[in-house]
């Protein structure tokens, strides 16, 4: 018997890598699937097979993403095909795409697929927090063509012409309380941020020391943008960009310390056992449907992001594909490389880089008062540090701001957990009999 076909005969004896990636049906988040199943059959063992979880809100739109995931399986095969044909039905074998539904906005929703995975007693090795919306009502043109023209990389990476809505709640359906004695939720804050965090809590039996919980955050979520007495955005414009700020808090300040009593309960572990991380990406600056941009002006806010790129941004990946690479580092990057990394320098942002020409890499990412590593003063090698790359308003993060970011996380945290605790209490606990979903 040939090696493939006595590979073949064993794959019942693969051990399953299962990663979960929310809003996979377009962009970003179908971009990561696409690049985990590329990145997993070449650099992971044949003794290894990718169980990929993606959520869509929606049967049909689950049946399209399976579609179009397994085209591109079919391509990756085809590529591959120029060894053996064994090999290639080899590779196939090692992948399996399955999708479940959920809109993170209807917590409901967050729930019964926290249930319906929980009774299923399988480990997720990964999870990839990508869904999310913009919130975004429209463009003031007049600003955006002037900006653009003007300063195109700080335009087209920090935009400030983008219309926002203000106070758009996400009204919760299938509650047992009616809706004036339920407490408001922010649209975007539920969708792009809460309803992760609470996904997160309820799949922690699920998640060991080894897994990994990658969110995909912006680096658009600047420090102005946030602000405690107003956490869900709802009396402000720029939701979108608060959200992902406090996903950095969230995030970065995760493993300190003085977060400890907060994500201790929100990841709770038995006594002297490590909880399984949180690593905090972006994708750099995309062109996806997420920018409600009208189809017909499409060409152009791509030819802009080009030449953005080309004029030095080290942010421009432009394409879906490129942008998902700091995602896949997280979670497919080994163990010992990652540790290592964030042992050395410190714990920080990782980003979705390109060059001039095009060439996609991760780099360290600046987060203004928290810098590259938490360390204030610190550049880990590999880090973006190029003026074209960075914010023309970041101020540098000396001890003083480092400290008071700290400080501002410990707060989100106790905000979020008591949120949390307070939703809990009224959808109910996972393992009670859950309302209908939709």
């Amino acid at each position: 018997m040939d090696a493939p076909s006595q590979s073949l005969n064993n794959v019942a004896d693969q051990e399953t890598f299962t990663v979960l990636v929310t809003g996979a049906n377009s962009g970003l988040g179908f971009a990561i699937c696409c690049r985990l199943i590329d990145e997993f059959l070449f650099s992971r063992p044949q003794s290894q097979a990718l169980h990929i979880l993606y959520t869509t809100r929606d049967g049909k739109k689950s049946e399209d993403t399976r579609v179009r995931l397994n085209a591109h399986l079919q391509n990756t095969l085809r590529e591959a095909n120029g060894k053996t044909m064994g090999i290639s039905l080899l590779l196939e074998k090692r992948v399996k795409f399955e999708g479940v539904l959920v809109d993170l906005a209807q917590l409901v929703t967050v729930k019964a697929l926290a249930q319906q995975l929980l009774q299923r007693r399988q480990k997720l090795d990964a999870v990839v927090w990508n869904a999310g919306i913009g919130g975004w009502t429209g463009t003031n043109w007049p600003k955006a063509i002037w900006t653009l023209l003007t300063d195109i990389i700080q335009a087209s990476t920090w935009p400030t012409y983008q219309n926002s809505e203000i106070g758009t709640l996400a009204k919760q359906k299938g509650l047992a309380t009616t809706e004036e004695k339920t407490p408001p939720l922010g649209q975007v804050f539920t969708a792009n941020v809460f309803g992760h965090y609470m996904l997160t809590h309820w799949l922690s039996p699920l998640l060991d020391s080894d897994s990994r919980i990658v969110w995909v955050g912006s680096i658009t979520g600047l420090p102005n943008f946030f602000s405690l007495s107003d956490l869900q955005c709802l009396r402000a414009h720029d939701a979108y960009e608060s959200s992902k700020r406090l996903t950095d808090l969230l995030v970065l300040t995760s493993d300190l310390p003085s977060t400890a009593p907060f994500t201790q309960t929100f990841l709770p572990t038995p006594p002297s056992t490590p909880k399984p991380k949180m690593y905090l990406t972006h994708p750099g600056i995309l062109a996806t449907s997420i920018a409600s941009v009208f189809f017909l002006l499409e060409p152009f806010m791509v030819a802009f992001f080009y030449l953005a790129r080309w004029l030095g941004s080290p942010w421009h990946t432009v394409t879906a594909y490129k942008a998902a690479v700091s995602a896949c580092f997280c979670v497919l990057a080994p163990a010992p490389q990652l540790e290592e990394l964030e042992k050395r320098d410190g714990k920080g942002k990782w980003g979705s880089a390109v060059s001039v020409a095009g060439d996609e890499r991760v780099a360290r990412t600046e987060t203004e008062g928290w810098g590259f590593c938490g360390k204030a003063g610190e550049v880990p090698s590999g880090s973006m540090t190029a003026k074209a790359g960075r914010h023309r308003g970041m101020k540098e993060t000396g001890r003083e701001e480092r400290e008071e970011f700290e400080v501002l996380g410990r707060e989100v945290w106790r905000e979020m957990e008591a949120l949390r605790v307070g939703w809990e209490g009224r959808l109910g606990k996972v393992g009670q009999e859950a309302s209908e979903d939709f």
